[in-house]
């Protein structure tokens, strides 16, 4: 939300104005595909103007349609890839047509002219997956008018990363007649309330230093939070954080994980790579000090560490790792606020009531809250962690805490409707024609196919089951012009399954083909 508030939407391109190279069109869809579904009421026969954006330059007669899901965020945040990633990869591997498909509610497809609770009824997963077949069944493309590129006499192809991953691989079960293949990029098919596993991939697969030190700290400051509540010390760690005027203990153990949570950022790509997660594991898990203004508060440091369980000589290099702590959260959430002129309750407090009850068109951050709040879950704790594992972010952060937005923006008092998701399949969902592509080190592979754990499934055309090694999230859809390739740039794993889902495609559209009896 801070993002959003500070800069505008920014469209990633080499030099070109993508907007005006892939111009919106908009096609008009039913608000209320379901007027036997109560939940629904009081339903509507309204439609409303939903974006999309194409690009025919590959297009040949009998090349399929690649239609990409735009997911929880600005459809416009996808065009890249209509030029330069894997929607432009597939549509050239087999003379298609590429369409970005923007997810109702988000940008500017608006269904309602607010997103208050009553408004949102519409906002399911069930009502999105019935716009992408409704698309593929009534499209007419502007300046195709002459042909019929609808998915009575073309091939639809569906590809979604993470959210809209699960959005494809349900729109391909449901909808089989009418989008023939779909490609399901880091999907989460199966929705999980207490969605702890988060950070598992951290753990795993994170630099050993970083995991201990994380661990050991957040470990000590709950032991300070948890068991010394009606003492100074919760206020005096608070203190030597710099964040003395945080309220209330969950709201300043939140503000001090984000770091460990930046995992999911990395991407091979340097357009679109995120250095956070490089640049908080490198702080904590540094002995030397970074921050020389911060050793000052050296003592204070060994105290609480004693208090909350770690002193003797074992803690000599973990007093460093905590001033190196205090020092990122200083620079990253302390100096952070202070240039926004706010409180400290105002920049990190989650207990916000006015806020909540914003509910005017520019509250996009409504919209995956009640997605998540009403049906996905997700909610990344610490406190689900096992009892014997030392979490990486404090137990305070519990399913009351990060449920305070369902209560409180949505008066949702209850667990998230998970089985209205995992009735398709959740992690074992399978079907002819769809792919399961996943990130080794991805943060969402717990609520994957890919989940560790799971029998591993033979990967073939009809059902490919890749697994990029040391990926993360969605990689397979970013791509480079071919004067922006290097040695290492995609990555070997990345490039070798981007040309693995060029050939299943093809297989795909030629199954098609001989459907059809247009070939043998």
């Amino acid at each position: 939300m801070e993002e959003r508030e500070m800069k505008d939407v920014r469209i990633l391109s080499r030099d070109d104005d993508l907007e005006k190279l892939y111009p919106a069109h908009t096609i008009q869809m039913p608000i209320d595909h379901f007027h036997n579904d109560s939940l629904y009421e009081p339903h509507t026969n309204d439609t409303f103007s939903l974006r999309y954006w194409f690009d025919a330059s590959h297009y040949k007669p009998g090349g399929p349609v690649i239609v990409l899901q735009g997911g929880e965020t600005d459809g416009a945040g996808r065009i890249p890839f209509l030029q330069k990633g894997i929607v432009a990869q597939l549509s050239k591997a087999t003379n298609g047509l590429g369409v970005i498909f923007e997810h109702r509610y988000y940008g500017e497809s608006h269904p309602t002219a607010d997103f208050s609770t009553k408004s949102l009824r519409f906002l399911t997963t069930d009502q999105a997956l019935a716009d992408q077949a409704y698309f593929a069944q009534n499209v007419v493309f502007p300046g195709l008018e002459h042909l019929n590129l609808t998915s009575h006499n073309v091939p639809y192809i569906a590809y979604g990363g993470s959210y809209a991953g699960s959005i494809v691989a349900f729109l391909r079960k449901l909808y089989p007649d009418v989008y023939w293949g779909a490609i399901a990029s880091s999907g989460v098919p199966e929705a999980i309330y207490d969605y702890w596993e988060y950070y598992e991939a951290a753990r795993i697969y994170a630099p050993k230093e970083c995991v201990e030190a994380t661990q050991k700290l957040t470990h000590m400051i709950d032991n300070v939070l948890i068991n010394y509540t009606d003492t100074r010390y919760p206020q005096r760690i608070k203190t030597v954080f710099g964040l003395g005027n945080v309220t209330r203990n969950d709201d300043f153990a939140n503000a001090i994980a984000q770091g460990i949570a930046g995992l999911q950022g990395l991407n091979w790509d340097p357009a679109v790579n995120s250095t956070e997660f490089g640049y908080y594991c490198a702080n904590i898990s540094s002995t030397k000090v970074l921050y020389p203004e911060i050793a000052k508060r050296e003592s204070e440091v060994k105290e609480l560490l004693a208090v909350g369980g770690y002193e003797g000589d074992d803690t000599v290099k973990l007093v460093n790792q905590m001033l190196n702590y205090i020092g990122y959260v200083d620079v990253t959430a302390v100096q952070r606020c202070k240039r926004r002129g706010r409180s400290q309750d105002e920049c990190f407090t989650n207990y916000n009531s006015t806020f909540y009850l914003q509910d005017d068109i520019k509250q996009e951050w409504r919209l995956w809250a009640y997605q998540y709040c009403f049906e996905w879950g997700y909610l990344q704790t610490g406190s689900g962690v096992p009892s014997g594992q030392l979490p990486l972010i404090s137990r305070l952060i519990n399913l009351e805490f990060s449920s305070t937005v369902c209560r409180e923006a949505f008066n949702i008092t209850t667990p998230s409707q998970v089985e209205r998701i995992n009735k398709h399949g959740g992690v074992n969902i399978s079907y002819p024609r769809l792919a399961h592509l996943d990130g080794e080190w991805d943060p969402w592979r717990a609520a994957s196919p890919h989940r560790i754990g799971l029998p591993t499934r033979e990967s073939t055309i009809s059902e490919p089951f890749i697994l990029i090694d040391r990926g993360v999230h969605h990689w397979d859809e970013n791509g480079l012009f071919p004067n922006e390739t290097r040695p290492g740039l995609p990555p070997k794993p990345v490039a070798k399954a981007q040309r693995a889902e060029a050939e299943f495609v093809k297989a795909w559209v030629r199954e098609w083909r001989v459907a059809r009896g247009t070939e043998t």
